[in-house]
């Protein structure tokens, strides 16, 4: 059965690594998919084989893009995948520049896809996924302001859910957020570096991560949230699939002396 007959996905970051998976478990499932990707040219063998799939080749971070291509395609599900990869280096090391680059990338699409979704908005019914990363909570000393870049996405994605309830519309925003993973360039150079730093060679350090998730993963993960299987805000994605993590802003939505006994 094709859980995803007759509806149609944005994936914004759709060319490789967990993009790629998602796009192409998208498709496997029925759905026609828009790819979104500064470089479209590793889909085009994909492209020549299924007619499902439409390229834009576009800047997901680029304030015009979010609102044109939702008004263009009415998307029913929004994956946003694409970020930037961080500079590799110790705190001390980074430029302004450079530890502020995944704010201008990865913080600045989530931000213009979230607002443009609650602005036209979407149908009812639609799903939009923020892909985050596991730095959120586990941080990530050689990567500058990644970490805190990925936590700001989770959260956009949660004061997203807000405004949608607040305003009556039936469109739901979840976050994800993928375990390091040595399958993806941006992984592999971060296993690398920090087995470096620890002193410990690729292999043991990779060891030590267990179970990697790979593009499959992250499809069938991205498949089973479009497809309304799930219910939580936010999810950790191991090799072992999704994992519920708890809502990091219901504190904000309690009682006024609910919340007050929460931060003693």
């Amino acid at each position: 059965m094709s859980r995803l007959a007759d509806k149609r996905a944005i994936v914004v970051g759709a060319s490789r690594g967990l993009g790629r998976g998602v796009t192409e478990a998208f498709l496997a499932e029925g759905a026609s998919v828009v790819a979104v990707a500064r470089d479209p040219s590793p889909l085009s063998e994909l492209t020549a084989k299924e007619k499902r799939l439409q390229i834009e080749a576009a800047d997901g971070s680029d304030p015009a893009v979010a609102g044109k291509l939702l008004r263009q395609y009415s998307p029913d599900i929004v994956a946003l995948v694409a970020g930037a990869a961080p500079s590799l280096r110790p705190l001390q090391q980074h430029t302004w520049e450079s530890f502020s680059s995944n704010w201008n990338t990865d913080v600045q699409m989530t931000f213009h896809w979230l607002r443009e979704a609650l602005l036209l908005p979407l149908r009812p019914g639609s799903r939009v996924i923020v892909m985050s990363s596991g730095a959120a909570i586990m941080g990530s000393p050689l990567s500058g302001g990644y970490a805190g870049a990925k936590a700001t996405q989770r959260f956009m994605a949660d004061y997203a859910t807000q405004e949608a309830q607040r305003g009556g519309l039936q469109i739901t925003v979840s976050s994800v957020l993928p375990r390091l993973t040595p399958l993806t360039e941006l992984g592999k150079a971060a296993a690398t570096a920090y087995a470096a730093r620890m002193g410990i060679s690729e292999d043991a350090y990779e060891r030590q991560l267990g179970k990697p998730v790979t593009p499959e993963i992250a499809g069938r993960a991205f498949v089973s949230l479009a497809a309304g299987d799930e219910a939580a805000a936010a999810y950790m994605l191991t090799g072992e699939g999704l994992q519920p993590l708890s809502d990091p802003a219901q504190a904000q939505r309690q009682p006024s002396g609910a919340a007050r006994n929460a931060e003693r």
